[in-house]
């Protein structure tokens, strides 16, 4: 008699814990940033694709333009406050999907400050994009696509 062997990926192991609960290891800066960079490169190149979708030349030079606004302000909102709340949180920094493991008022810092500084970083990394993503169309030939109608 045959017996048949599972071939496919083993069942995944439930995630180390601390006592409280949280996810193990904790959240490093240097990783949150990396992950911000990578989210912000992929939102100037939906901006790119999303800025073409709008016809009107004058009207795709503003789209692009509050967003690279909105981006400069809000990358610096965001950095300055998740800065403030990981340096608040210490050692304690803790994922979204750790969540659930506050117990007190004053623990929502220590998911809100990475999540900040990703945000922060994301912003940061879009707004030179817009920048010169603005000035690409502004110089494009009338008769190009990326002048618009």
């Amino acid at each position: 008699m045959m017996r048949s062997q599972r071939t496919g990926p083993q069942p995944a192991s439930a995630p180390t814990t601390d006592e409280d609960g949280v996810r193990l290891p904790r959240l490093r800066f240097k990783d949150v940033v990396v992950r911000g960079a990578v989210h912000g490169v992929a939102a100037v190149v939906l901006l790119a694709v999303g800025s073409l979708l709008v016809a009107d030349h004058h009207d795709r030079e503003t789209f692009v333009a509050v967003i690279g606004g909105f981006s400069m302000v809000g990358a610096g909102v965001c950095l300055v406050f998740g800065g403030f709340f990981w340096a608040v949180s210490g050692r304690d920094v803790r994922r979204w999907r750790d969540w659930r493991t506050i117990k007190g008022q004053t623990e929502g810092v220590t998911v809100m400050g990475p999540a900040l500084v990703r945000t922060g970083v994301l912003a940061l990394v879009l707004f030179p994009g817009a920048y010169g993503l603005y000035h690409l169309i502004d110089i494009a030939p009338y008769d190009s696509f990326l002048y618009g109608s």
